[in-house]
C-alpha cells in the first residue's frame, strides 16, 4: 500500500480515501465516518507508506493507562480478551426512573452491553440518600447501607436492592463489564436530628472572609432556628487548604461537610472505601466533586484502598469540574498517586464546536484539553447526567454534533472514553422534553472494539474537515476516519 497525502479540499480527501480501499464505505452527512480493513504490517514500514511524500501526518502511540491495567486485572473473560480497547459506559442519567427498578432493569442490557464492547459500568450511588426512594444518591445518608436496611422510608434505594445490586454487578462481571462504584466522601444529608452550635456566616463568593459575628445555630448550610440559607463556617474550625482555589476556597459544597482530618472520619472512609470494593466485587471509584475535598486525603484513600484490596490495579477517577487545564493539572499533581479525571475541558470544547456549526475550526477540538495534556490520565466524555438538560451545569452538546464528538472519544487512541445512557437509550428531561438517542452510538462503541487500534495518524489540514488513520495491529484491522461540521467540507 502506498499513501500520498496532500493538502486538498475536504471532497478530495474522501475521495482519495476512498479509492484507496476496496470495500470502503462513505455517508455524506454531518458526520462522516470512512472505516477501512487497512494491512497489518510492521509499524516501521507502515509509517513509510503512509507518510511518503508528505509532514501533515504525525503519529500518535501511548502506553498502556491504569484503566487498561484495571480492565485486563478484573474484567476479562479470557486471555483472548486482554488486548482489547475498554470502554466505561455512565450506567444512568439524572432521570432514571425510581421504585427500585434500575439495577434489574440494566442487568438485563449486560448481554447486549458487552457484546456491543462495554468493559465497565460507572454505576449511579448504590446507598441509601436522604430524600430516599427519588433521590439520585449524592445527597448521601448512610454509605453502608447499600438497599439492605428500612432507613428513609425504605429498604431499597431508587435503584434497587441489595441482592440485585449484587446480581447485577455479578452478571457484569461473567461477561466482561467490571464495576466503578460512584463514591460522594464530601458531605452527607438527611441527619435525623440536629445540634446547636456556634459559627460564622461567610461570603458565598469569598469563603474566606466573614460577614457577621459568631453566632448560635442549628444546622449547616440552613439555620433551623432563623430559616436562613447561608454558608457557615464552625467557630474555632476553618477550611482546608488543599482545596481548589475557586471562590478563594471550595471546600464546602452542600449539605454536612466531612471533615478528613479528623482521625475517627477517615478511619471510617478508609474501612468502607475496602469494604464496598471486596463485599461487591467492584474494580474502581468514580469519586464525586473531589475538587471540593483535601487532596492529601483523597491520595491516601485511594492508596488505602488498593493496598487493602490487594488490588494495585484499582481504577478511580475524579469529577473535578472546572474548565481549566491549568486547574486539573495542579490537582493531579499534587496526589502523588495515579488518579483519572474526567476531561470537562474537551466537553466544554464539544460544546462550543456543536453551538457554532461550520464557524468552529475542527482542529482545534483538542486544544487545551486533558486528554492531550496527559492521556493516560483523561476520561473522555461527551454529556453526562449533570450537563442534560434542567441540571445543575447543564452544557448539552447539541444532537448534530454528537456523533463527531464519539468519533473522536471513541476512535482515537488517547484516552479512556465513557457513553452516557442517555445518549445510548435517549433521557428524560424537565416537563415533557425527552433527548433522543444518538444515532448509531453502538456502531460506534462496536467500531472501536473491532478497528481502533494501533498508531494515530492525523491528517489535519482544513478547518470544517478533519481526519485520521488506525495502523491496526498483529491481531486487529485499523480505521480510516473522516469528520465534516459543514456542508461545504461534506459536499
Amino acid at each position: 500500500m502506498s499513501w500520498i497525502w496532500h493538502r486538498s479540499r475536504p471532497a478530495s480527501i474522501l475521495q482519495r480515501i476512498g479509492s484507496r480501499y476496496a470495500g470502503i464505505t462513505l455517508e455524506r452527512s454531518c458526520s462522516i465516518w470512512v472505516r477501512a480493513r487497512l494491512p497489518s504490517v510492521p509499524y516501521k514500514r507502515y509509517r513509510r507508506q503512509l507518510c511518503r511524500g508528505t509532514t501533515d501526518l504525525h503519529p500518535l502511540v501511548l502506553v498502556p493507562s491504569m484503566a487498561h491495567h484495571a480492565n485486563v486485572a478484573y474484567s476479562v473473560k479470557t486471555s483472548e480478551d486482554k488486548d482489547l480497547n475498554y470502554t466505561m459506559f455512565q450506567a444512568f442519567e439524572w432521570y432514571t426512573p425510581s421504585g427500585g427498578v434500575h439495577w434489574n432493569h440494566l442487568k438485563g442490557k449486560v448481554p447486549s452491553l458487552s457484546d456491543m464492547g462495554i468493559t465497565a459500568f460507572w454505576i449511579p450511588p448504590p446507598y441509601k440518600a436522604a430524600s430516599g426512594d427519588n433521590s439520585v444518591g449524592y445527597d448521601i445518608y448512610d454509605l453502608w447501607d447499600l438497599g439492605e436496611f428500612d432507613q428513609k422510608g425504605f429498604r431499597h434505594t431508587k435503584y434497587g436492592t441489595k441482592e440485585e445490586l449484587d446480581a447485577l454487578v455479578k452478571t457484569a462481571n461473567e461477561q466482561g463489564i467490571v464495576t466503578y462504584v460512584d463514591t460522594v466522601l464530601n458531605h452527607k444529608s438527611g441527619a435525623d436530628r440536629t445540634e446547636v452550635f456556634p459559627a460564622v456566616q461567610v461570603d458565598p463568593e469569598d469563603r474566606l472572609r466573614d460577614i457577621g459575628e459568631k453566632r448560635d445555630i442549628e444546622g449547616v448550610d440552613f439555620d433551623n432556628r432563623t430559616g436562613q440559607n447561608a454558608i457557615f463556617r464552625i467557630w474555632g474550625k476553618f477550611w482546608s487548604t488543599r482545596v481548589d482555589i475557586e471562590k478563594r476556597n471550595y471546600d464546602f459544597l452542600m449539605g454536612a461537610d466531612v471533615d478528613p482530618t479528623i482521625p475517627e472520619v477517615q478511619e471510617d472512609l478508609f474501612d468502607w472505601g475496602a469494604w464496598i470494593i471486596d463485599d461487591l466485587g467492584a474494580a474502581g471509584f468514580r469519586v464525586d466533586a473531589v475538587k471540593h475535598i483535601d487532596y492529601r486525603f483523597m491520595s491516601d484513600f485511594i492508596k488505602s484502598a488498593r493496598a487493602r484490596t490487594r488490588k494495585p490495579a484499582l481504577f478511580a477517577v475524579g469529577e473535578f469540574w472546572k474548565d481549566s487545564l491549568w486547574d486539573i493539572n495542579n490537582w493531579l499533581n499534587n496526589l502523588g498517586t495515579q488518579f483519572s479525571v474526567f476531561d470537562v475541558p474537551l466537553h466544554y470544547n464539544f460544546k462550543e464546536a456543536s453551538d457554532s456549526w461550520n464557524r468552529f475550526d475542527m482542529r482545534k477540538i483538542f486544544d487545551d484539553t486533558l486528554v492531550r495534556s496527559r492521556p493516560n490520565d483523561a476520561v473522555t466524555f461527551v454529556d453526562n447526567h449533570d450537563t442534560q438538560p434542567g441540571q445543575s451545569l447543564e452544557s448539552w452538546v447539541q444532537p448534530w454534533f454528537k456523533p463527531l464528538a464519539y468519533a473522536l472519544i471513541l476512535l482515537r487512541g488517547a484516552g479512556y472514553p465513557c457513553v452516557f445512557y442517555g445518549d445510548m437509550y435517549g433521557c428524560a428531561g424537565p416537563g415533557n422534553q425527552f433527548q433522543q438517542p444518538v444515532s448509531q452510538l453502538a456502531d460506534f462503541v462496536r467500531a472501536r472494539k473491532l478497528f481502533a487500534y494501533g498508531a494515530t495518524w492525523d491528517a489535519w489540514d482544513h478547518s470544517n474537515c478533519i481526519g485520521w488513520v488506525r495502523s491496526g495491529d498483529k491481531d486487529h484491522d485499523g480505521c480510516a476516519v473522516v469528520l465534516c461540521n459543514g456542508s461545504e467540507g461534506g459536499s
